[in-house]
């Protein structure tokens, strides 16, 4: 008769128990002091902008102190009022507007029909235009300001928001195109071919198959451009110098100090004005930021 043997258990090979909660004591410690050195990074990068709100709400004998108050002992709007009634702040705020409405709404158009053909088209120089594309963004703006102005002042475009326009155009277009064909190329070719199987032509194609999917793109990258062209100023300080008509709100900011002293309460109560527009844009379309910056993360 057989006698049925219990099967011995089989010897593990992972680590002990005390050296496995040895190593989970040591990732959860990592893991504090990791939560605490972003914490210290958040709020030291958080102060300067908090310092300016505080400041815009301060009187003047408050923020003229050697004394500094964290918090406005006697808050008040009254730099904000003296902020809006500035010279200009009007004009220079329709100035801002138009530039960065205009110049992004052309950018994303000719750019995402470059980032189209460079995405989905073979053509002779190809990789040629995107090594140029890589090439212009590297260069400092201040390198280029000289010949940009040369080239304006010789067809009579300075002191013109139209001459400001195309060096903006410039300026954002190889970020949209290079950005934006990243975000083509992760678009699947079978798509568009059984979209064009299915009858639709290269134009139904484009804007029923290709341009919904880049949708989150085009978002990341008109905020970029918002951003960028915004908070411009070196450009339209040199191209527009002569007509104070003709500037834009960073102008407008800068053009609050003088030599004879700063009002740092309606100039704080100013950049938190010039600033408001970026957050609101920002918090519209939060929810497609992430998205467009990671669909676009792929090897092209």
């Amino acid at each position: 008769m057989a006698v049925l043997t219990k099967p011995a258990r089989a010897r593990t090979s992972g680590p002990p128990p005390a050296a496995a909660a040895t190593r989970r004591r040591r990732g959860r410690g990592l893991t504090r002091f990791l939560n605490v050195v972003a914490v210290v990074v958040a709020v030291v990068f958080a102060f300067p902008i908090y310092w300016m709100i505080n400041t815009s709400f301060k009187a003047a004998n408050e923020y003229q102190t050697f004394t500094p108050h964290f918090v406005p002992q006697s808050p008040t709007t009254a730099n904000y009022t003296t902020a809006v009634h500035v010279l200009n702040f009007g004009s220079d705020l329709i100035n801002s507007l138009i530039l960065t409405a205009v110049s992004v709404s052309i950018s994303l158009v000719i750019g995402f029909l470059g980032a189209l053909s460079i995405a989905r088209f073979r053509f002779h120089g190809r990789r040629t235009l995107i090594f140029v594309v890589m090439v212009v963004q590297m260069l400092p703006l201040a390198v280029m300001i000289l010949p940009m102005y040369k080239i304006l002042a010789g067809y009579h475009m300075t002191d013109s928001l139209f001459g400001v326009i195309c060096i903006y155009i410039g300026l954002i277009m190889p970020y949209t195109v290079w950005t934006l064909r990243g975000f083509i190329v992760n678009v699947p070719r079978e798509l568009d071919e059984a979209a064009l199987v299915d009858g639709c032509s290269r134009w139904q194609t484009f804007y029923r198959i290709i341009l919904p999917l880049v949708g989150p793109g085009l978002v990341a990258t008109s905020l970029f451009g918002f951003i960028q062209i915004w908070n411009e100023w070196l450009v339209i300080s040199t191209i527009n110098s002569g007509d104070a008509t003709k500037h834009n709100l960073m102008m407008w900011l800068t053009d609050q100090s003088s030599l004879r002293g700063t009002a740092w309460g309606p100039l704080m109560a100013s950049a938190v004005i010039t600033s408001l527009p970026v957050v609101a844009v920002f918090l519209i379309i939060q929810r497609h930021i992430a998205t467009g910056l990671t669909a676009g993360a792929v090897k092209g």
